[in-house]
């Protein structure tokens, strides 16, 4: 059975629900105590020791009826043949074949018996792609002992007068319903172990796209993009997180130690160790949401906004001319409809950086301090209008660091009415970010800053 929950958890996984060691060694506990007679309680065992979220238990439900339920192998019974019962005869030209003894028999127990271990032997589990099925079927069968109910069919019809007729009609409806039953069975292993790693080709590939205007994001993409960047955002928060804890522990004390050690008649009875300040990070984002941006902007907010856990403050600002706070829309509206509203309020206007730099430094320039870290997400096209260097500045000088985010190209930058070379003086980083992937590369650079090395 321990095989048996090692492959449920692999299929959980599978299906992104996270299985630990340790959690798996909890599980594999709980179910000994509980044992296995007891569907319900057994699954409730399972799910208490491996699910960690609303998510992970509707998830955690999908995968463990598809991977403990079994397809109902339902052989009519011999007598139900339109050959009637198979004579000593035919039974005694079978009795080299376990299989075509059991399907003749109608011992459905024996048959699914024999799947359960082909399918192991052939590796049927470790199916990655719906391209494997027709293979990994036919190997299963051939696993089972096809090959031999087809010599015996094949030997039944070139018996004289028609001797071996009726074996070989039975034998033929037999493979029919097992060949029916075998892609059944594989089709619950390709959806139990390769929908994950379809949907990991899919990520590996969104995470790559373009957001831009010119890449552009596919409605159908859309979603699946807004999970992958929570997923990645969720992932960067406990790696960083680990870091913390370990900048935190320190080193030994021996001063504090010693002095506390006087009380004691000099014995370290409590050991003191040295601690590091790790201040969690403190942001400001200000995004350009003209129509060239808007994309990059929402999934950069859903980016930061996901790492509630290790931002100390994160204050949000969108402008296309005139500049906004955005934090009350994101509380009230969530990151998926924010951009949508703030496009309501000031979108459709003609980008202006200049403008947008200055309502900014007029009520919001006191938010910064050594810090704070601005992010600014923008193709830095300010339609020739003047990009105020000196506001620019002003916020380099005031912030711990300043990070610009471009969609475009650097061979972009400086063209037409793109002032983004001009800024970039005043960036301690900037760079092109057209992917999720360049994304997270860049926040998490910007968290691994906080943390002493």
């Amino acid at each position: 059975m321990q095989h048996t929950l090692e492959q449920f958890f692999r299929a959980l996984r599978a299906a992104d629900v996270r299985v630990s060691p340790a959690e798996a060694i909890d599980a594999s506990r709980a179910v000994t105590v509980t044992g296995f007679a007891d569907r319900t309680l057994f699954k409730d065992a399972l799910c208490a020791t491996l699910a960690k979220s609303a998510e992970e238990v509707d998830r955690f439900e999908q995968v463990f009826e598809t991977f403990f339920a079994r397809d109902e192998v339902s052989l009519p019974p011999p007598s139900a043949s339109p050959q009637g019962e198979p004579s000593e005869a035919d039974m005694a030209r079978v009795a080299e074949s376990p299989l075509a003894q059991a399907m003749l028999s109608g011992d459905s127990t024996a048959v699914q018996q024999s799947m359960e271990e082909a399918a192991a032997r052939a590796g049927v589990a470790d199916i990655r792609l719906s391209t494997q099925r027709s293979r990994l079927t036919r190997r299963m069968l051939e696993e089972m002992g096809l090959e031999e109910i087809e010599a015996i069919i094949a030997g039944a019809r070139r018996l004289p007068e028609g001797e071996g007729q009726g074996l070989a009609d039975r034998l033929e409806g037999a493979r029919r319903d097992l060949f029916e039953l075998a892609q059944a069975y594989v089709a619950r292993q390709h959806d139990l172990y390769a929908a994950g790693s379809g949907r990991e080709l899919r990520e590996e590939r969104l995470i790559r796209k373009q957001i831009n205007a010119d890449g552009g994001v596919d409605p159908v993409d859309y979603q699946l993009m807004q999970g992958l960047v929570k997923k990645m955002a969720k992932r960067l928060a406990a790696k960083y997180s680990r870091r913390r804890r370990a900048a935190q522990r320190g080193h030994l004390d021996v001063r504090k130690t010693l002095r506390r050690s006087m009380a004691y008649g000099g014995v370290p009875f409590q050991v003191e160790w040295k601690v590091k300040k790790v201040d969690k990070p403190s942001i400001v984002a200000i995004c350009d949401v003209s129509k060239s941006v808007a994309a990059a902007a929402q999934f950069l907010l859903t980016f930061l906004y996901s790492l509630n856990e290790v931002v100390d403050r994160m204050d949000a600002f969108a402008f296309s001319g005139r500049l906004i706070s955005v934090n009350d829309i994101l509380d009230d509206h969530g990151v998926e409809q924010a951009i949508f509203k703030v496009l309501q309020e000031i979108g459709f206007q003609q980008t202006d950086y200049g403008r947008a730099l200055q309502d900014f430094s007029e009520e919001h320039l006191d938010r910064l301090d050594r810090r704070t870290t601005v992010i600014f997400l923008g193709d830095g096209r300010s339609n020739f209008a003047d990009p105020r260097l000196d506001l620019m500045r002003q916020i380099h000088d005031r912030s711990r660091a300043v990070i610009w985010l471009n969609p475009e190209p650097e061979s972009y930058w400086g063209q037409g009415d793109s002032v983004m070379n001009r800024y970039a003086r005043f960036c301690h980083v900037a760079k092109q970010c057209a992917t999720l992937e360049q994304l997270e590369r860049i926040i998490e650079d910007v968290l691994r800053s906080y943390v002493p090395h």
